[in-house]
């Protein structure tokens, strides 16, 4: 028993064949059989009671897998609607009249290759196997047979192209639709056969170099052989094709990036047409027929316009449906507009027409709509600004606000005073809702750590020397000695005043004093060895914070002023100014849609030198950049080293420079300060419940 499948198949199948059905037959199907050829291949036979004097136009269904055929100015002669077959992939055929148009639905369990073929009274259609792109990459796609014709078949013009998405587009135009043409892989390479087809000027006869174009492409050498032509396609890497004709121009399209053996889905997925693939092969067949097909195959409904008409030939393999139909559309000066799934099609003059006639009669409506006085209460925002906003022109167009309409804002309540159509008032409550909201806001947490390490060694020596035989160096010995009292009396009582001659030393730090006289003491010779070693390890850690909106610049600062003196003239008296030493941060963050936030930073480190009198002198440290940052993360915006070695040496002429004994009249200080400043940046969005602290 048919299933409910079936049945709704072939009522939709019958309501659309309706649309264009006609008054009268000239043939009716007599008989339709399976003839099995073996090796899994059968051959469906339609018999007719008038041979057909051209192929019937026919295309294929992937879901589920279907072979249908239009069969014009014919009826059905069976006496029944349907017909069980139970061979192979082969399961049952509808035959479907309306007027006098038949159409014949094979159904199948899987799609097979098919092609058919006229024999006298009787349309073969050859079942040859399942289409599986995978398994036979090398695949042939025959567009269509050389039909008999006294007429001579040219090609006019082949054009190459670069797409929009970057596919290589090659567009050959044919003197007749009817053309043979047929479509191979050959190894890493394209193979386009035109059979019985020439050359309409011998120009056409060339190789061309294509790499220029940034394509997939790199040659095509266009052939003669005979009476036919070959067009080779070289391509590079890997890549995948496409191939369709509509009328007299066959287009072949080809992508790369794609693995040869990946069969179509990857072409689907990269493709901007992403609908369910179709075959169709039509020769002369009216547009409004090709357009109904379509309807049929994806289930929506479809209006055309009494101004479509033509015919056009057209055979795609394997294409999305809404590829195909732009196909269609754009052969013939068509387009369409789609609400829900109702498609309409009309001459793109026409819908033009339509939608300038709706927007003319919208626009007098308007202008004949009552206004109406509203208020709206601005909760976060500013009512200037909100009013600014809609009153101000938009580049290359007009206000938000007609020029019926007239806005006006209370400052002390926040309230905006909107007079408008009712239509317009709609349309700006719905802005108002979208602008009027709480700014997210961001803590900005800054920490400037400056890390110094300063190292200095001072060596250095101070001798005297004193003899009661008129010769004195350095003036004596600092103190009375041995309280003033001599065993010989040489110097008892003598008070030694400061040395005249003050040899280096390094300081008070460390001191090594030695005193050498003789028995008699009346020459004496005084050593004082220095040594000085400074270590200095220090951190400065400051960190301002400060809180802000979204795209609102904060600052915060916190330091001294300095004074300082500006000399006066004959006229004019002395002034003083004031130099800022302070630590400020000043920041603007932006939060992005994905909880991250840009930060427009500068931060500033100065601090005042010590010295004993005038104006000190300012350290200055600063960083102003862009930068983004996750939520709660931390980013080092700057970082400077600074290492300063240095080593000085202060000696006694002449008498520094004496090997080993020159220690004594010499003094020498190294040092090794090393400072590094370093800014880490914390950017906070805040939360509702989210401590600040």
């Amino acid at each position: 028993m048919m299933n409910i499948k079936h049945i709704l198949t072939t009522m939709y199948l019958l309501a659309a064949l309706m649309l264009s059905g006609q008054t009268w037959a000239d043939a009716q199907i007599n008989g339709i059989n399976v003839i099995n050829t073996g090796s899994g291949t059968f051959t469906v036979k339609i018999d007719l009671d008038q041979p057909l004097t051209a192929l019937p136009a026919s295309f294929t269904i992937n879901t589920p897998p279907k072979i249908i055929i239009d069969f014009p100015h014919v009826t059905n002669g069976l006496g029944r609607s349907m017909q069980q077959f139970g061979e192979g992939d082969l399961r049952s055929a509808h035959i479907i009249q309306v007027g006098d148009r038949t159409r014949a639905v094979i159904n199948l369990s899987q799609m097979l290759a098919y092609e058919t073929k006229v024999d006298g009274n009787s349309l073969l259609i050859n079942l040859r196997g399942k289409i599986n792109a995978a398994i036979n990459p090398n695949r042939s796609d025959r567009f269509a047979e050389a039909q008999p014709d006294p007429r001579k078949r040219n090609i006019t013009n082949i054009d190459f192209r670069r797409g929009a998405s970057g596919e290589a587009r090659l567009q050959v135009d044919l003197s007749d639709a009817n053309a043979g043409v047929n479509v191979r892989r050959q190894g890493s390479k394209l193979i386009v056969d035109f059979s019985k087809t020439a050359l309409a000027n011998k120009n056409l006869r060339r190789k061309l170099d294509v790499v220029d174009f940034g394509t997939v492409v790199e040659t095509i050498d266009t052939q003669v052989s005979g009476n036919n032509v070959q067009m080779i396609i070289e391509p590079k890497g890997s890549w995948e094709y496409s191939a369709y004709q509509a009328d007299k121009k066959f287009i072949v399209e080809l992508r790369g990036g794609a693995d040869p053996n990946a069969g179509r889905d990857s072409r689907t997925a990269r493709s901007k047409f992403n609908g369910d693939r179709l075959s169709l092969e039509f020769q002369n067949i009216p547009v409004r027929e090709a357009l109904s097909t379509i309807a049929d195959f994806t289930n929506n409904n479809m209006v055309i316009s009494d101004s479509v008409g033509g015919n056009i030939t057209l055979r795609l393999k394997e294409v999305p449906w809404d590829q195909a139909l732009s196909i269609i559309l754009n052969a013939k000066g068509l387009d369409y507009r789609q609400s829900g799934n109702v498609i309409q099609v009309a001459p793109r003059e026409e819908l033009a027409s339509k939608e300038k006639a709706d927007l003319t009669a919208r626009n007098e409506i308007a202008q004949l709509e009552d206004v109406h006085t509203e208020a709206f209460q601005i909760k976060y925002a500013k009512a200037m600004d909100i009013k600014t906003m809609l009153m101000t022109p938009t580049p290359g167009g007009a206000a938000i606000i007609s020029k019926r309409g007239s806005v006006s804002a209370d400052i002390r309540s926040n309230v905006l005073f909107i007079q408008e159509t009712p239509s317009k008032l709609e349309e700006i409550r719905t802005m108002i809702d979208k602008v009027d909201i709480p700014m997210r806001q961001v803590m900005i947490e800054s920490r400037i750590v400056i890390a110094s390490n300063k190292f200095g060694r001072t060596l250095g020596t101070k001798m005297t020397y004193n003899s009661n035989n008129t010769f004195n160096l350095g003036g004596g010995i600092q103190g009375a000695i041995g309280g003033g009292t001599v065993a010989n009396g040489a110097l008892a009582g003598a008070v030694v005043t400061q040395p005249n001659v003050n040899l280096p030393a390094a300081g008070a730090a460390g001191t090594f004093s030695m005193l050498l006289f003789n028995s008699t003491m009346t020459r004496m010779l005084s050593l004082e060895l220095s040594a000085l070693e400074t270590d200095n390890q220090g951190k400065v850690i400051s960190s301002p914070r400060v809180l802000t909106m979204d795209q609102k610049q904060a600052r915060i600062a916190q330091g001294v002023k300095i004074p300082y003196i500006t000399p006066g003239t004959a006229t004019t008296p002395a002034t003083t100014s004031f130099m800022d030493a302070t630590l400020s941060l000043t920041v603007t963050p932006q939060i992005t849609p994905d909880d991250h936030v840009i930060i427009d930073v500068a931060v500033t480190k100065d601090s005042p030198q010590a010295v004993a009198a005038g104006t000190p002198p300012i350290d200055t440290n600063s960083v102003t950049t862009q930068a983004l940052v996750e939520n709660g993360g931390t980013i080092v915006i700057g970082g400077v080293y600074q290492q300063d070695n240095s080593t000085s040496m202060t000696k006694v002429p002449l008498l520094g420079d004496i090997p080993v004994l020159g220690y004594f009249f010499r003094s020498k200080t190294t040092a090794d300060n090393k400072t590094e400043l370093l800014i880490f940046i914390t950017p906070k969005i805040i939360k509702d419940a989210m401590d600040l602290n």
